[in-house]
């Protein structure tokens, strides 16, 4: 596995160049840019916009008659001054051709060096950083939790599979998975946070405003009060889908020929689920963990973030595609894909240690 293992690591690299040069791509081609959005401030008369400019501009806003074309550029540039423009591009890179600036954005993300917002007086990291507890809360618990129901709750459906316990489960497990998320953090906060019922939770944030004056106990109380709604929201679709996968695996492992044969040299049903079983059906639960721990963890708590005003990557993310910060947007995607690349790797090298007959070695890529 040394030699597979080196070979994926070094796929690494122009994964994420095609991945970035594919997005770099299709940012130049999408309407609307972060000039734009000063420009379209300026215009509605929210001088904020100036404020992230290097030196500020003192100059009025008139057509001084030199380099009009620089507003053609620019939806609703017109009359704005064409050295204005030139310094809102110099500004965001914009004054480099684009091959030169995808060359430098990568150059730069190697070293992990991804710059300033283009919106916030902060470094791009420094933010990823300050929003990613929220994120680590949210998908790790997340992910963890459904994995805690849902694993044992397959087996015991695929073993009692057609009785009475497995129709219930399935119905049940049907309509959480038929609920959507942000339905059900609705439908929690009106019971239980404060709307027409009881107000046993809090509606927002991940911990109180006295958090830091509490003991070491009660800070796991109020980050364990603060976080149940929200990963109740998050964990009904989650452990849905996991549960049936781990069912139907289970059960195309207890009817294949090795499983005959160990019953009929006496093992109990115990011994053969734990020797044989377990072992062969779980290859397929632990190869969909990956993709649920990025989901979770980076893109599906959005609308929950949302709702419970939980400031993560999640909305984030969101907010920077809105706002056209493409700094930001870059920075989180290029960090996203490293992560997930390194995740799929080590999926597959939990693979081999569960069972050691799959040799990636031997595979082409």
């Amino acid at each position: 596995m040394f030699v597979y293992t080196l070979r994926r690591l070094f796929l690494i690299i122009p994964t994420i160049l095609g991945i970035m040069a594919i997005s770099f791509l299709i940012i130049q081609f999408a309407p609307g840019g972060p000039i734009e959005r000063i420009i379209s401030q300026i215009d509605g008369t929210d001088n904020s916009a100036l404020s992230r400019v290097s030196g500020g501009f003192n100059g009025d806003f008139t057509q001084s008659g030199q380099n009009a074309d620089i507003n053609n550029k620019y939806r609703g540039s017109q009359g704005l001054d064409p050295e204005f423009i030139l310094e809102l591009e110099k500004q965001f890179g914009f004054d480099k051709p684009p091959l030169e600036r995808f060359y430098q954005m990568i150059t730069n993300y190697i070293r992990f060096d991804f710059g300033e917002s283009y919106y916030r007086d902060i470094r791009v990291i420094d933010l990823i950083i300050e929003k990613l507890p929220v994120s680590i809360s949210l998908g790790l618990w997340m992910t963890l939790i459904s994995y805690l129901i849902s694993i044992p709750l397959g087996m015991m459906k695929a073993i009692r599979d057609g009785t009475k316990f497995d129709l219930w489960t399935s119905t049940i497990i049907v309509i959480s998975y038929a609920l959507p998320g942000f339905l059900v953090a609705i439908f929690l906060i009106i019971f239980f946070a404060g709307g027409s019922y009881f107000d046993w939770f809090p509606l927002r944030g991940l911990t109180s405003d006295n958090f830091n004056e509490l003991s070491i106990l009660g800070k796991v109380i109020d980050y364990i009060w603060h976080i149940t709604l929200p990963l109740l929201s998050m964990v009904l679709a989650a452990f849905a889908t996991t549960t049936l996968l781990t069912k139907n695996s289970f059960l195309d492992e207890i009817g294949k020929q090795y499983v005959l044969t160990a019953r009929a040299k006496g093992l109990t049903e115990k011994q053969v689920l734990k020797r044989h079983v377990f072992r062969n059906a779980m290859l397929i639960i632990v190869s969909g963990f990956p993709a649920a721990f990025i989901s979770a963890f980076f893109t599906g708590s959005l609308l929950i973030e949302t709702i419970f005003s939980l400031d993560g990557l999640g909305l984030l993310s969101f907010e920077s595609i809105v706002n056209r910060d493409y700094a930001v947007v870059f920075a989180s995607l290029y960090i996203f894909s490293f992560i997930g690349l390194i995740i799929n790797l080590i999926s597959d090298l939990i693979y081999h240690w569960i069972d050691p007959r799959i040799d990636f070695e031997k595979r082409e890529l």
